[in-house]
This record gives structure tokens, sequence and C-alpha cells, in this order.
């Protein structure tokens, strides 16, 4: 968690939407085999694992690449095949780990930059003009990582019956 002592009150507060997001997302997801986290339960044919994936991608994306104008290396070669598929064929605890940091490293840019800052790098599509400081970048990370929690939830649903989990 990103020093909150050095972030303004609205910073800490959307910190703290993202957050919960975040953990539900992991939430949700616990205790699923490695075999359910790769099962397609929809005929898009995206898996638990690979929309885990996507998601430290669009942390990334956003809060490095975009906010910062430059990322860390991804772990592993880029497999966009995968990546629009919302499938993922890294190993679990690596799928997770790079999920977790990519959230860190999240934070740590929203501890260190002001909300107003101008984005250093650009998305390239149709939200650039919608994405036009470090607020709107955090309030799209919340509206991105909700969106896939329902996501998430029915899968999780489809795959065991389990309904209900996560902290919200």
């Amino acid at each position: 968690m990103a020093d909150t002592n050095t972030m303004t009150v609205e910073a800490v507060a959307l910190q703290h939407f993202l957050d919960a997001q975040r953990s539900s997302v992991l939430a949700i997801i616990d205790g699923l085999t490695d075999e359910q986290l790769r099962t397609s339960v929809l005929p898009s044919g995206w898996t638990p694992l690979g929309l885990i994936q996507h998601l430290g991608d669009a942390e990334r994306h956003w809060f490095q690449s975009v906010a910062c104008g430059s990322a860390v290396d991804l772990p592993w070669a880029e497999d966009d095949d995968g990546e629009r598929a919302f499938i993922s064929r890294h190993p679990t605890a690596d799928v997770l780990a790079f999920y977790r940091d990519q959230c860190d490293r999240g934070n740590a840019v929203l501890a260190a930059t002001p909300l107003d800052a101008t984005p250093v790098g650009r998305h390239g599509g149709d939200l650039d003009g919608e994405v036009t400081d470090l607020r709107r970048i955090v309030l799209h990370m919340i509206e991105e990582t909700a969106r896939h929690l329902g996501h998430l939830d029915a899968a999780r649903e489809l795959l065991d019956g389990r309904t209900g989990l996560g902290p919200r």
C-alpha cells in the first residue's frame, strides 16, 4: 500500500476504492484450482486467469505507460493472442504475482503523483480525450476492475456454484 501520509484526502479515497476492487478480484478466485482458473465457461473463451493477466496489463498500461510515459518490462514475452482472448498460458503463480506487482506499482504512482498531473504517455484509443489527468486514470481503473469483477463473479458461480465472494 502507498504511503497515505503524503497523499491528499481525495487520493487516499480513490486508492481505497481501487484497492477494494483489487482485493475482490483475488478473493473471488481464491480456492479455484489451476484447472478451474484456466477453464472458460462462456462462449467468448476467456478464462479467470486470463482476465487476471488482463487486469495486470491494464494496471501496467494506465499507471505506467500512460501516466508516466514508460513501463517496466513484462515478466514474459508479449503474447497478443492470449491477451486478446483473455487467456493466459503462464504459470498461475507468475500471473498472480504480476497482478499484485502491477497494483503495487500503480499505488506507488498514485502516492508520488498529484491527481491533476497530465499523463506523460498516451493511451492511443478513444479514451485519450477523457483521460486528462491521473485522477481520471484512477477512476478508469476502478471502473475497469469493477466491470471485470462482475465477469469473474459470474464465472465463479458457473465453475463451482459459489457466490458472494470478496470483501464487498
